[in-house]
């Protein structure tokens, strides 16, 4: 197993090493996904987010082997690019690889962060719904993102874990291994809304917001957010009404 811990990590590593060896029998299930699984440990006093990555298709197992970098291992370096930044995001700690001939599975592990709410409860049924001081504050901070060249390539719903202070709203972002860093043109920051709120009332609140900031035309903003999100939207249904057409084809 090849095992990197953050260097600002002072805590038990040992037990960590357990709390991975154990994953599949011990643990508290958080959040469970086709593709990965969250789990919650107690270590030290400390609750610890466990995240495990299945092992990927023969071609990424190549690849993660011996080309580029895996899920864990991107998740522990951007979260370190994050702090270093000033962009808030749960403390890293270690990620774990299988190692063999082949890439296997591995692990990212990081506190666990008790939030308030996610961005997905601004546009659905709850409290929060099109609560617009949180959408400008979200938008204020997706800007400061954009300017620090940080670009959030699955800046969607459920990825802005959100904590009300008493001088605002702090927004940790959470699955991180896919992200890009660098300038970014007009059409890429808008595009970067398009996985989120799909409501015009809640674009037009976050097209304000980020526009005073900009200094661009708020229309220009509305208009060019709005594109974004229908084209994502319709290309995302699109998708799903094929998925159920060759599932139809295939009983």
């Amino acid at each position: 197993m090849n095992i990197v811990f953050s260097k600002k990590f002072k805590g038990d590593t040992e037990a960590i090493k357990q709390c991975i060896t154990d994953f599949d029998t011990s643990g508290k299930k958080f959040d469970e996904r086709k593709r990965n699984s969250l789990k919650l440990f107690e270590v030290g006093g400390r609750v610890i987010n466990v995240k495990s990555f299945k092992v990927p298709n023969l071609v990424n197992r190549i690849a993660y082997k011996y080309l580029r970098s895996s899920k864990a291992a991107r998740s522990f370096e951007y979260a370190h690019k994050l702090l270093e930044n000033g962009i808030l995001t749960p403390q890293p700690i270690a990620y774990f690889e299988e190692e063999g001939v082949l890439f296997g599975q591995s692990f990212y592990v990081s506190n666990h962060l008790n939030y308030d709410l996610t961005y997905r409860e601004l546009c659905e049924a709850s409290p929060y719904l099109g609560n617009k001081d949180i959408l400008r504050a979200f938008a204020r901070f997706t800007y400061s993102l954009h300017e620090k060249g940080i670009h959030f390539l699955d800046h969607s719903l459920g990825n802005t874990l959100i904590v009300i202070t008493d001088k605002g709203y702090d927004f940790y972002l959470v699955d991180l291994n896919r992200m890009k860093f660098g300038p970014m043109d007009f059409e890429t920051r808008m595009n970067n809304f398009a996985r989120l709120s799909p409501r015009p009332e809640d674009i037009a609140v976050m097209a304000g917001a980020y526009a005073a900031e900009s200094g661009d035309n708020e229309k220009k903003v509305f208009d060019a957010m709005l594109a974004a999100v229908q084209n994502f939207q319709e290309a995302f249904y699109k998708k799903k009404r094929l998925k159920k057409r060759l599932k139809f084809w295939k009983r």
